[in-house]
């Protein structure tokens, strides 16, 4: 045998044929992708699971809240109740006013001089002609004695020429003098008559200016704080005066109300109807006067769609100071016989306004209409009757059909009532 073919042998069968070394490879499938439909089914079980948890505890909470309300059904809630009633309530429109003194003067002098009296203590009620200070009168009773002396001078002239007219006039019948000379003299005489008359009025003007050196108050009012001390010189030009009296009794006030309500106002004046005026305070709570309205302006002002009001109250007991901020109420009618209501009672709900009703020991929803609201009260025009009880505290806690336990307003004396 040849050795050579022993030895290439090996070589041979090692090497692969050439066919199956040009075959594509085979892809390799694992075992992570052939169990998806696993995992799917894994997840279908735990989503079904967590429904079934939520539908469970939903069903609890349900049979929970249906526990609890027919619990609350067993159980009587404690309200404040009160009976509907037939009354008046008044038809009124609600403002802020200012109060405004009914006169403003300031007190000044008329003449130039010095302050020599001051008669009026800040704040004193005086009354029209009072004398509240006094200038100097020298110069004018200087004044007055000129004048008086230049009319005695001229009253002795008139007199001669007056005496030497009817002399001429004799002279002039017995043809001794002329004419011109008759008419020479009876004009003189005319001169000294006027001058005597310009001297009259010089005597009037040094009386009134002698009166007006007293300061006297032009109207009755509360004087304010003295604006110039004893012992100056004043002056009629002067702007600020000797003090400011303004007039409390009566005094106004003014306030101003929408112009949609302004024609029903207007109507009402026209008619001669006395509209009756409360002023509240700051509050709204007391009530400081009573006055009556006066006057509505001229125009409406367009930047606020309001028109001003002007409202008089006698103010007797000076309850009210000018530039004071008050609540003021101007009544236009009185709807009398109508069911009212606290207005605490009234509650407001998709449906609208209803109340909660008491009969035979439950709340039940009756719906209702309503008309006017007057401070605490309301009126009712349908869905309620004279006598029913209603709800006024408590009606948060309360549904249609619970029981409950009825307890008297403290206006009535804290009494408490079984339902």
């Amino acid at each position: 045998m040849d050795t050579r073919l022993l030895e290439a042998d090996p070589v041979q069968t090692s090497t692969p044929p050439p066919e199956r070394s040009r075959l594509p490879e085979q892809p390799h499938i694992g075992p992570r992708r052939s169990l998806w439909w696993l995992w799917l089914l894994i997840l279908g079980a735990l989503a079904y699971g967590g429904y079934r948890l939520y539908e469970a505890e939903m069903q609890k909470r349900a049979q929970a809240s249906a526990a609890q309300a027919a619990k609350a059904a067993r159980r009587a809630v404690t309200v404040v109740a009160t009976a509907v009633r037939t009354g008046d309530i008044p038809v009124e429109l609600s403002a802020l006013g200012t109060v405004t003194a009914f006169q403003t003067v300031t007190a000044k002098t008329r003449l130039d001089g010095q302050l020599t009296k001051v008669l009026f203590r800040e704040g004193q009620f005086v009354k029209q002609g009072d004398v509240l200070a006094e200038i100097d009168p020298r110069p004018y009773e200087v004044q007055l004695a000129q004048a008086q002396g230049q009319m005695a001078r001229d009253q002795a002239q008139l007199k001669d020429a007056e005496v030497n007219l009817e002399r001429n006039k004799a002279l002039f019948a017995a043809q001794v003098i002329a004419k011109q000379q008759l008419d020479t003299q009876a004009s003189l005489v005319g001169q000294y008559q006027g001058a005597i008359a310009a001297d009259q009025a010089q005597i009037d003007n040094a009386k009134l200016q002698l009166t007006y050196s007293k300061i006297t108050a032009p109207i009755s009012g509360r004087i304010g704080l003295r604006q110039v001390d004893q012992g100056n010189i004043v002056h009629a030009s002067d702007a600020t005066g000797i003090a400011v009296i303004t007039q409390l009794q009566p005094i106004s006030v003014l306030f101003s109300i929408p112009e949609d309500n302004l024609q029903e106002v207007l109507k009402k004046l026209r008619s001669d109807a006395r509209l009756p005026v409360e002023a509240y305070d700051r509050d709204g709570e007391d009530k400081l006067a009573t006055g009556t309205l006066v006057t509505v302006d001229n125009q409406i002002d367009v930047t606020t769609g309001t028109s001003k009001l002007k409202a008089v109250f006698n103010n007797e007991d000076s309850t009210l100071f000018p530039n004071q901020f008050v609540n003021v109420k101007l009544r236009l009618d009185v709807k009398r016989g109508v069911l009212i209501v606290p207005a605490a009672a009234v509650q407001r709900g998709p449906q609208g306004t209803f109340v909660y009703l008491v009969e035979d020991g439950k709340a039940k929803v009756r719906p209702v209409t309503t008309g006017v609201t007057q401070g605490t009260n309301i009126e009712i025009t349908q869905g309620l009757s004279a006598g029913q009880q209603v709800v006024t505290d408590g009606g948060d806690k309360l549904a249609d059909g619970i029981r409950v336990d009825v307890h008297t307003p403290a206006g009535n004396g804290g009494r408490r009532k079984r339902a």
